[in-house]
């Protein structure tokens, strides 16, 4: 965001000295002192348009001295500075954050392949079981088919013997 008037807005670095006497010019603001001047935009990437020559003059007219004002302009510069985030700064984030999801798409891709391997593992594995199983229950089966051949073979003699013994008591009696 630019201003919108001619005149140039400026911004001090705090370390220097700070006496300054400015005279406004149409394009810029000229320093008549020992402290070096740099340009707003330069250090806020223009985040916000902020006039602190408008800031300085207004103070000074509702009765503070030039040494305040300039001060508090510092200061108001320093938390614009500090706190705003900047076009650039929303697209260093954006960028980040859209690394991070695909980082984290490929990481989940990767999980998923490697459930989907152990499932398919699992499921041959339970296909192995119900295969052996299977055999056993044939095993099982004939195993039930032999015995109960068996059981038949010596149900059917009994029933003979005893046919006969009864027979044979019957007989005697």
């Amino acid at each position: 965001m630019r201003l919108h008037s001619p005149v140039r807005t400026w911004s001090y670095m705090s370390s220097l000295v700070p006496v300054i006497l400015r005279l406004p010019t149409l394009a810029t603001t000229v320093v008549l002192a020992e402290r070096c001047r740099v340009p707003y935009d330069s250090i806020m990437s223009e985040a916000i348009a902020f006039d602190t020559h408008r800031f300085v003059k207004r103070l000074t007219d509702c009765g503070f001295t030039e040494k305040q004002a300039e001060t508090l302009a510092d200061e108001h510069v320093s938390l614009l500075n500090g706190n705003l985030a900047t076009k650039a700064d929303i697209e260093a984030l954006r960028q980040a954050t859209k690394a991070d999801i695909e980082a984290l798409r490929q990481v989940t891709q990767t999980s998923i392949a490697k459930v989907e391997a152990r499932i398919a593992k699992i499921e041959a594995g339970i296909e192995t079981l119900r295969q052996e199983t299977r055999a056993e229950i044939a095993k099982v089966e004939a195993r039930i088919e032999s015995s109960k051949s068996d059981i038949l073979k010596w149900l059917f003699g009994a029933l003979i013997a005893q046919g006969g013994l009864i027979v044979a008591l019957v007989k005697l009696l």
